[in-house]
């Protein structure tokens, strides 16, 4: 069974990132990489599907073991991605989506070099705005706020591997898709077939 691809994926609120994923994941090939918190539950979220949800004590001496990909303390809670999980879905040959902000990404490149980055692009800020408009779950203000930080992430589409434009969400279903059929057809993913054939000439 060949390991499966580590796949981190980044976007500004308001492109459909979950959306698109919520498609992809219907793929039981796939698994999504669900977040470790110390901060508490919200109305109606669920420990394991939302967050874990671990106390602080747990997370620092997850920090200390080296248990931990990448994380990052806001707001006096940590929030970061544990290694366990990811590291046996890839050996059972599942590609693990890990959708994060842009900081724990370029982290998360640091130490898997074998990762693969796409950045999930709106067609443009106006479209953007309108859509997070259209949610009609937001005021101005808040609204301003997710315009602005978008443009900051935008920044760093270009230290990513891919691009997918989520013009057309169908089409945008198909680019994400070709990027993973991409990786998975690499010379370097694709050892084991190869010697598979070589093996049975």
């Amino acid at each position: 069974m060949s390991k499966g691809l580590l796949i981190v994926v980044s976007a500004p609120s308001g492109c459909g990132k979950g959306t698109i994923l919520g498609e992809i994941l219907k793929d039981d090939k796939f698994y999504y990489s669900v977040s470790a918190t110390t901060r508490s539950p919200r109305e109606g979220e669920q420990n394991g599907v939302n967050y874990h949800f671990i106390t602080r004590e747990d997370f620092e001496e997850r920090i200390k073991n080296n248990a931990m990909l990448e994380y990052a303390e806001y707001c006096g809670n940590y929030y970061g991605t544990p290694k366990k999980e990811i590291e046996e879905m890839r050996e059972m040959g599942k590609n693990v989506l890990l959708e994060i902000e842009v900081q724990g990404a370029m982290k998360v490149r640091e130490i898997c070099p074998d990762a693969v980055f796409v950045f999930i692009l709106p067609p443009s800020v106006n479209e953007l705005e309108r859509r997070l408009r259209k949610r009609g779950t937001e005021t101005d203000e808040v609204i301003a706020e997710r315009v602005s930080q978008a443009k900051g992430e935008l920044a760093f589409a270009e230290k990513y591997d891919y691009v997918v434009v989520n013009n057309a969400l169908e089409d945008a279903i198909c680019d994400f898709r070709a990027v993973i059929k991409a990786e998975e057809l690499k010379v370097s993913n694709a050892k084991e077939i190869i010697d598979e054939v070589i093996n049975n000439a």
